[in-house]
């Protein structure tokens, strides 16, 4: 299969009109037909199946679409990384969530800064989730991410931190006073849901609680007596005297973990994991 079909299919599957698609894809309709029959007849399946009224995918296609997908996101990467190495000047690109592992960071860029050989750092601050997304897509080199929240499968990783997690409340909350509290109770506080954050496809998470972009939003309506928060105990640095915090006993443990493409082999990169490793 060659990219352009692939492109031409996903396409197709994603607007489930063959006029739309040839539109988004600035080509007349009849030779994309074209294109997917002849695909179809490569492959010996029916990707899709069309009536006058609509077009709908078969089971085959559901799994083309989902493969082309990795295959064309696979694609792209490499033509970032790619132009990325000619550059006239060399660097990494490291994709960190914002405000995680703040302390962390800092250590880790004044020793890599410190070896002999070391090229410039752009540091990219990103909101929940999306540093992952940079280091499979080719736009970073390396990122710190964090288990559970962030998947590392296909990756390379080394662990650097594990902490444990609190619960943020307004200040002069009852349960301010407690040594630790439960996840069970956490979650029936009266009057302080937990936050949605956005997902990776779009739309927000399940729940009652207030929609959230990012932390410094979080922490206000926090603050304000709308939501409470389980988080890394790293965060209460970013907190004022109008939060407290309490250990949630059964919450699963942070763990950071400085993550690679597994087919790297950027002198830089690898430079940056070993002084990371060492601290």
């Amino acid at each position: 299969m060659e990219t352009r079909e692939l492109r031409y299919f996903v396409a197709v599957a994603e607007e489930l009109h063959f006029g739309r698609a040839a539109q988004r894809l600035t080509m007349a309709q009849p030779p994309l037909s074209r294109a997917i029959q002849q695909l179809e007849r490569r492959l010996g399946v029916v990707l899709l199946h069309r009536t006058p009224r609509a077009v709908s995918l078969t089971e085959a296609g559901s799994v083309l679409l989902r493969e082309a997908r990795a295959v064309l996101a696979a694609v792209e990467a490499a033509e970032r990384r790619t132009r990325r190495a000619a550059a006239e000047r060399p660097g990494v690109v490291l994709a960190t969530k914002a405000g995680a592992a703040r302390e962390l960071l800092s250590k880790l860029l004044d020793a890599y800064a410190a070896e002999p050989g070391a090229v410039a750092v752009e540091v990219v601050l990103c909101g929940p989730g999306e540093q992952e997304g940079l280091l499979r897509d080719g736009r970073a080199d390396v990122a710190l991410l964090q288990r559970p929240f962030d998947t590392t499968a296909g990756l390379d990783t080394e662990e650097l931190h594990a902490e444990q997690q609190v619960v943020v409340l307004p200040a002069g909350h009852p349960l301010a006073d407690r040594p630790h509290v439960s996840m069970a109770e956490v979650t029936s506080l009266p009057g302080l849901p937990l936050p949605r954050w956005p997902r990776r496809g779009g739309g927000c998470s399940d729940g009652p609680g207030p929609q959230v972009r990012d932390h410094t939003q979080l922490f206000q309506l926090i603050a304000l007596g709308r939501a409470c928060a389980v988080v890394p105990e790293s965060l209460r640095a970013h907190l004022r005297d109008d939060h407290a915090t309490v250990p949630v006993a059964d919450a699963p443990t942070v763990t950071t973990v400085i993550a690679w493409p597994p087919h790297s082999r950027s002198k830089a990169v690898a430079d940056l994991v070993r002084a990371a490793t060492r601290l």
